[in-house]
Order: C-alpha cells, then structure tokens, then sequence
C-alpha cells in the first residue's frame, strides 16, 4: 500500500513540485479534514457527484499526514526549497517510522485493526483530525496528550489499515 501512495506523491512532485512546502500545519490538517469527511459521506450516502473512489481520499491521508511531519521537522517556508529526490527522502523517511511504529502497535495490539470495519478506521482518523485541530489552535501545547506528530503518524497507518482491508474484501 505505501509504495502505491509514494508514487502518487513522486508523480504529483513531477507535476507540482514542492508547492506543499509552503503550506502550515493547520492547513495540511484541514486538507486532511476534508478527505476523511468525502469519505465518510461516500460510506453513508449512496449519490456520487464525482467519479473518484474511497481508496484515493485515504492515499490522499497518507500522503498529506507525511507532509504535515515533514512539515513540523523542516518547518514551513515562503518559496518551495526542496528537490523531488529530496522531498522523496524525506517522504520515506517519514513513511518508514510509520512502518516502525504500525510494527510495534501491531504487537502490542495484535493487529486488532484486520477485525475492524473500514468506517470505524475512518471515524478514528476523524478523530485524530479533531484532535490535531484542537493541538494546533493551542499552539502546539497539550498537557497530557501526544503531540501533532504521533497524531499524523497514527493518520497514515489508520489509512493504510483502510487500504488493506479495502484490498481484501476487493
């Protein structure tokens, strides 16, 4: 699943180029809000006005959670400054510390996830969305709570979980 969403990446930083460099934190989150709320609108209303699926809206989640910790690390700048090899690295970077910790959390909770249903992977990365809202418009304080990266990182491997359990009930 994640070599599926790194191309997308690396074929929008083709087109694109780095233009997400520029963008803050709460905006990354908010693009992040929109693609989890078209996905629970697709599992709950059965009109479709565009032809796009549930599976790029949760690409588009790891896609942008992976910017939003780039982000946070290199912190955001007026003018695109980095290469595709080097937004590419980053990117992997950043997707491979999710695998790490998605390994780690599998263990501990036994890969609780494969007998979950896709909405309710949905609602938690809605409420991780919430909750990274709340973070950023505390400037980044929390007294108990893990901060905005452990939220993005859960973000990606929430959406992952949807990819794959969407491909084996495909």
């Amino acid at each position: 699943m994640l070599a599926q969403c790194r191309k997308l990446f690396v074929d929008k930083m083709k087109d694109y180029g780095p233009a997400w460099r520029i963008l803050r934190t709460p905006s990354i989150t908010d693009q992040i809000f929109i693609k989890v709320k078209r996905i629970r609108t697709l599992q709950t209303t059965e009109e479709r006005l565009v032809d796009e699926g549930i599976e790029p809206e949760f690409i588009g989640i790891v896609n942008y959670a992976a910017m939003g910790i780039i982000q946070l690390q290199l912190g955001v700048v007026d003018q695109p400054d980095l290469t595709i090899e080097k937004a590419t690295l980053f990117y992997d970077k950043v997707t491979n510390e999710a695998y790490e910790l998605m390994t780690r959390k599998n263990h501990d909770y036994d890969e609780a996830w494969r007998d979950m249903r896709v909405s309710s992977i949905t609602d938690l990365i809605m409420s991780k969305v919430l909750r990274t809202k709340s973070i950023e418009d505390n400037n980044g304080k929390t007294l108990v709570s893990e901060g905005l990266d452990a939220n993005y990182y859960d973000m990606i491997n929430y959406a992952v979980f949807a990819l794959i359990l969407m491909g084996e009930e495909a």
